[in-house]
């Protein structure tokens, strides 16, 4: 365990979440303009819907399989076992799931569309990226990735021409996402041994899984039924357009906070297990204010460089994404305390329970503030329901577990990059005035407000950024 490196995992796993978003990303720009908002619509209504089915393959055995995995880490034969048998579990809900789906196509206006996002229910039955993520083994997940990742990128831009070619399109993004858990199995036997079938017993820990299940539904309330509901209501494929590419932006800006608690998890499941509290609530109060240093500027920054940025990034015809990124650009901060909280804390600590009501609470706020929202404002509305639920959430789970972690606490690791934040804040604001939009204008402002930002943490004299300065600038110099 202690050869594993939480920094290098961590820059693994923002590498390997980046990955995953990159090629929606760098294609955007071309993509919005030759499928259109209403092409990507289309597409992101459909998505919704298979989402659902993705959902009942997956159940909460990725989540389970991880925690499991981290477990047992250093047992190959235990490991060995759990690996079977959660993925034999997944292997037949899987299946199940598959032909139901099948059937759902069949009835489909677009059922081409439909049946290409199969490709999605072959990646969960290929999935092993949950063992790899619990071994801490984030470096194998991000060589995979980074060359299929590249392989999609360039099969877009060669094969996407014209508003027509959007199978083209779904195709390109289902099938290399297939291709990339397929791979990963070539890993597999340095790490697992074969067992006997007899010593299977798949399906004994249904119970803990579906405990899991529960709150990845009520995550779905408000990932997913957005768009199911924007789609739903509004009637208007545009809506759902400009929605998807506000939400793509942010969650990619929202990787680079999130990308920790899949780090963590395996780590305060392993020093739980074995019980060192202490250090458990060590790495919480870090993870808390990992948070505050990289969510308030990245939270700030994309209020103030949208819009400049989504003009020349999306093209014409995308002005309503810049109000949508600036709402949904709280979900840095609030996701990014639910994961501590919840992700890191909760679920390791095996209070799946606490977790569930949690994120029950958020779905019910989220869906009812949808259906009177969505009406009133489309898809403004849903980016403003997303945003409260994901706060509530935030919220109940430190008041459950206040007794532990010091709710205080958490808030004071803050003070610091409220300061640094609203200084920068008002640098942007004052120039995003007086720049026009553009790619290099975008860039410059993401330099100065950077620059602000860092400046006066380290005139505030931030532990946590000079301590992390200090250790680059000594690595630095051992490489000269």
């Amino acid at each position: 365990m202690s050869n594993k490196s939480i920094k290098k995992n961590y820059i693994y796993n923002v590498s390997y979440q980046i990955l995953v978003l990159i090629t929606p990303l760098v294609t955007a720009p071309y993509v919005s303009r030759v499928l259109g908002a209403d092409g990507i619509g289309t597409i992101s209504y459909a998505e919704s819907i298979v989402s659902y089915f993705v959902l009942f393959a997956t159940l909460g055995i990725s989540t389970y399989g991880q925690r499991e995995i981290s477990y047992v880490q250093d047992s190959k034969g235990r490991r060995s076992e759990v690996f079977w048998n959660t993925k034999v579990l997944e292997f037949t809900t899987s299946l199940i799931t598959m032909a139901v789906y099948f059937i759902f196509t069949i009835s489909q206006k677009e059922h081409s569309i439909y049946l290409l996002f199969s490709f999605h229910l072959l990646s969960v039955f290929a999935d092993v990226t949950w063992f790899f993520q619990g071994m801490e083994e984030f470096g194998k997940i991000v060589l995979r990735n980074t060359v299929l990742r590249l392989a999609n990128i360039v099969y877009l831009f060669l094969v996407i021409r014209t508003k027509e070619d959007i199978l083209l399109y779904v195709f390109g993004t289902v099938f290399f996402n297939f291709l990339s858990n397929a791979t990963l199995w070539g890993y597999l036997p340095r790490y697992i041994n074969k067992i006997n079938t007899v010593e299977l017993h798949p399906y004994k820990n249904t119970a803990t899984v579906l405990s899991l299940f529960i709150p990845t539904i009520a995550i779905q309330i408000y990932t997913v039924l957005d768009k199911t509901m924007i789609g739903m209501i509004t009637h208007n494929t545009f809506e759902n357009g400009y929605y998807e590419q506000a939400l793509r932006i942010s969650k990619m800006v929202l990787t680079v906070v999130t990308a920790l608690g899949t780090v963590m998890i395996p780590r305060i499941g392993y020093h739980f297990k074995n019980g060192e509290t202490d250090r458990v609530r060590q790495f919480m109060y870090r993870g808390y204010r990992f948070v505050w240093f990289l969510g308030i500027p990245l939270c700030l920054g994309m209020i103030g460089i949208a819009g400049n940025f989504v003009p020349w990034f999306f093209g014409d015809g995308y002005a309503k994404v810049v109000p949508l990124i600036q709402i949904l650009s709280f979900l840095i901060l609030a996701i990014g305390i639910n994961n501590v909280t919840g992700m890191q804390y909760l679920i390791p600590t095996g209070r799946q329970n606490l977790f569930t009501l949690t994120v029950v609470i958020g779905a019910c706020i989220n869906f009812a503030m949808n259906l009177i929202f969505i009406r009133l404002f489309q898809s403004v509305g849903a980016a403003v329901a997303s945003v409260t639920a994901e706060t509530a959430i935030a919220m109940v789970q430190i008041f459950f577990v206040r007794k532990e972690l010091s709710p205080m606490q958490v808030i004071r690791e803050s003070y610091h990059y409220i300061g640094a934040g609203t200084v920068m804040a008002c640098v942007l604001c004052f120039t995003g005035k007086i720049l026009d939009s553009s790619l290099v204008n975008t860039i410059f402002l993401i330099m100065i407000s950077a620059a602000a930002y860092f400046s006066v943490l380290w005139f505030m004299k931030d532990a946590f950024f000079r301590s992390n300065v200090e250790v680059v600038l000594r690595r630095i110099r051992k490489k000269e």
